[in-house]
């Protein structure tokens, strides 16, 4: 990681003090000093602290699996386990009804319902294309995907297609903007006449059924319009210009339809990251300062032409209602810090040890952000003076009130008004769903999001009841009791807190990019279930998941899911997920152990070897899926939990890892920086994979982190070694 400077006490990676110095620190009020002492003294603060709070979760996983082992062989009661959570502190006591004080949100977060996407940060060129998903084609996603029952054919433009698209996108208006006294096939003109819309038929003028829809537009030079619409506070912009292929076939001359997509965007730098050292943190940090400057751009070379790609600017129409109406055309970003368990070598405190990574993620992104904050003119990402922080993997509200006292220590750091930081709390660890209520408390007065994550929660139930017994199949999970209750309870707590108008509930990820014609079918059960935002693996699902929300008023229904009542028990969520008498055939044990190791391996090779730290993995049957650490964690732990209770022997295992092993290395055979796994199984990625499963009843919390560290920190120094 080459040489270290002394930095208030701390010893500091000289990379990391050059860019603080150089590049961090430029054009803001922060002094060096400043900085230096504040991360030192919020280091040897909260260190300390940090490692007390990850003594607990260990403490309290232990008390668990005793009394899993004490009871071993009789019938698990429910009730008696629930108090005995109770008695051992996992389950605290609820305090009276409050609601939360967060002031300073952006309409983002607070009032507009719409797709959020998750990007890796260390990679500029999707970071940018996340920011600008703000705005995407409905006709480039459904022509290009298989959101229409099939792929397009390959070559030039195919006219049947694209009038299948236009059908679509017009019964899609129909829907969600429907006209009065007629259909949107059957418009023939659409021009703005003296502030107000026309729309022309055949049979005369028609007009929106709710004209309040209509919100703006703008006249070219030659004669081409681009009309706003607003649905469910989302817009939808036509834009009718008959010279081009699509406008020439349309009797209208509209030639193409953009929607508002993602609203917000989390730009990650967790499980999406494969971040180990203080090169890797910075090539992080240097690109979230890019984005919160707004000089962030990546040249790259597609299709033989070389692209530079930057942030979009902001675009202005005229306002349906008089004067100007002003267009945000970037996603507003949050920033994913690391949660409470990794260190990082970046900076060693006062005693030699290194120091909290997600201390320096809290104290840098914020820092970063005031670049954001300062400006007065052009471009920003938060209009109302914030900075959003998503915060993962906390346990219960003590770690909760924990991350949110650091930010107080940030803040006064760097001379921040209080409240600054807005918190997002991911909901991903079964002691915060079993106190949500508390957790949000905690925070109340910065919360700008909740959300639920079917891979880390569940990943977390399996590690939490190892001792109970075997678990479930990972597929089956879906459909047990536990899980409906957690999404439900999530939802109907925060409505309880009053985030309804004031944070996000959030949904999970949509993990199959290829198969949007599935997810246009399913994921607006999302809005349905009142979350007013949702995770997307890409632009084009932004897109395509938008229509949702055009067709569902997530205020009206979180408002129908209040008056109905709490759903789901807390007696619910805390069902195990047991397999007890479960006979599995041979067939079943053999399907199971083999997906779990092939995506287990098809993630962590291209980790450990390429430094990638979320992609697109074809499972065994070459469906490509997205997979990060959440993923990798619940098949480690699902393959550790049947190993531990005799499902499957180590010698199973060892020839499933094997046989994938063989598998990944033909799907990556096109990759020329694939380094194959087999016939050797020796390197550092098979041993992780290895490590993972064999070694998973014993990592903490069962999280995946401290061992594609370790590995990854060897294959670059081996890698340095060969330089």
């Amino acid at each position: 990681m080459g040489d270290r400077v002394e930095r208030a006490g701390l010893q500091v990676a000289q990379v990391l003090a050059e860019f603080v110095e150089a590049e961090a620190l430029a054009g803001l009020s922060v002094t060096a000093a400043q900085f230096w002492e504040g991360l030192s003294g919020l280091i040897r603060e909260f260190g300390p602290r940090n490692r007390a709070l990850l003594a607990r979760r260990d403490q309290l996983q232990g008390q668990i699996d005793d009394w899993h082992i004490a009871l071993a062989g009789q019938t698990h009661d429910a009730e008696d386990y629930q108090t005995f959570l109770q008695e051992i502190g996992y389950i605290v006591p609820e305090g009276p009804d409050f609601v939360i004080k967060t002031r300073g949100v952006d309409p983002e977060i607070a009032q507009i319902a719409g797709p959020q996407l998750v990007v890796p940060i260390m990679n500029a060129r999707f970071a940018l294309n996340a920011a600008n998903a703000r705005w995407g084609s409905l006709y480039d996603a459904l022509y290009g995907t298989d959101a229409l029952g099939d792929l397009p054919p390959k070559g030039p433009y195919d006219a049947a297609r694209g009038a299948r698209v236009v059908a679509w996108t017009r019964a899609h208006l129909d829907a969600v903007a429907p006209l009065r006294n007629a259909g949107w096939t059957e418009v023939t003109h659409l021009l703005v006449k003296d502030s107000d819309l026309y729309v022309g038929t055949a049979r005369g003028r028609a007009t929106l059924l709710d004209p309040a829809q209509f919100a703006g537009w703008n006249e070219s030079d030659l004669g081409d319009w681009q009309i706003l619409l607003r649905v469910n506070g989302l817009l939808i912009e036509i834009i009718v210009d008959p010279t081009t292929e699509t406008g020439r076939a349309d009797a209208a001359g509209i030639s193409d339809i953009f929607v508002e997509a993602a609203m917000s965007a989390i730009m990650d730098c967790e499980d999406s990251v494969a971040a180990v050292d203080a090169e890797d943190k910075v090539d992080a940090w240097r690109n979230w300062l890019g984005l919160m400057r707004g000089d962030l751009a990546d040249t790259f070379v597609k299709n033989g032409k070389t692209i530079t790609r930057t942030l979009n600017p902001d675009a202005t129409y005229r306002s349906a209602t008089g004067g100007t109406l002003h267009v945000k055309c970037r996603s507003l970003m949050l920033v994913r810090n690391v949660g409470l368990l990794m260190t990082n070598p970046a900076i060693l405190d006062r005693d030699g040890v290194e120091a909290g990574e997600g201390l320096m993620d809290a104290m840098l992104t914020t820092l970063i952000a005031m670049h954001d904050l300062r400006k007065q003119t052009g471009p920003r990402n938060s209009e109302t003076g914030s900075v959003y922080v998503v915060k993962p993997k906390m346990h219960g509200p003590e770690e909760v009130a924990f991350a949110s006292e650091i930010f107080d220590r940030v803040e006064d750091a760097l001379g921040l008004p209080r409240d600054t930081v807005k918190l997002g709390i991911m909901d991903e660890e079964r002691r915060t769903s079993a106190n949500l209520k508390e957790c949000i408390r905690a925070a109340r007065t910065r919360l700008a999001f909740i959300n639920t994550g079917f891979l880390d929660r569940t990943g977390d139930e399996i590690h939490t009841s190892m001792e109970a017994g075997p678990m479930l199949p990972k597929g089956e999970m879906k459909s047990t009791a536990w899980i409906g209750a957690y999404e439900d309870r999530n939802v109907d707590i925060g409505l309880a807190c009053g985030l309804q108008g004031r944070a996000q509930i959030g949904k999970g990820m949509w993990a199959m990019p290829d198969r949007m014609a599935e997810m246009l079918a399913t994921k607006i059960n999302h809005p349905r279930a009142g979350a007013n935002c949702a995770w997307v693996p890409s632009p084009t699902a932004a897109v395509l998941h938008a229509t949702h929300y055009h067709r569902v008023d997530v205020a009206a229904r979180q408002a129908e899911i209040a008056a109905g009542g709490p759903r789901g028990t807390l007696a619910d969520l805390l069902t195990i997920p047991l397999a007890l008498g479960r006979n599995f055939s041979e067939t079943e044990v053999t399907e199971e152990v083999e997906n779990n190791a092939q995506g287990i391996l098809g993630y962590v090779v291209r980790w450990i070897d390429q430094g990638v730290g979320c992609s697109k993995v074809p499972d065994i049957h070459d469906v490509a899926l997205m997979e990060d650490r959440a993923t990798c964690r619940i098949s480690a732990q699902a393959l550790a939990n049947w190993l531990h209770h005799g499902v499957v022997t180590e010698a199973q295992v060892q020839a499933a890892l094997r046989k994938m092993a063989a598998v990944v290395d033909r799907q990556n055979a096109g990759d020329v920086l694939y380094r194959p796994m087999a016939p050797a199984y020796d390197g550092e990625a098979f041993q992780a994979a290895c490590d993972l499963i064999f070694k998973g009843r014993f990592q903490p919390s069962g999280y995946t982190e401290p061992v594609l560290h370790r590995r990854r920190l060897e294959r670059k120094a081996q890698i340095a070694r060969a330089l």
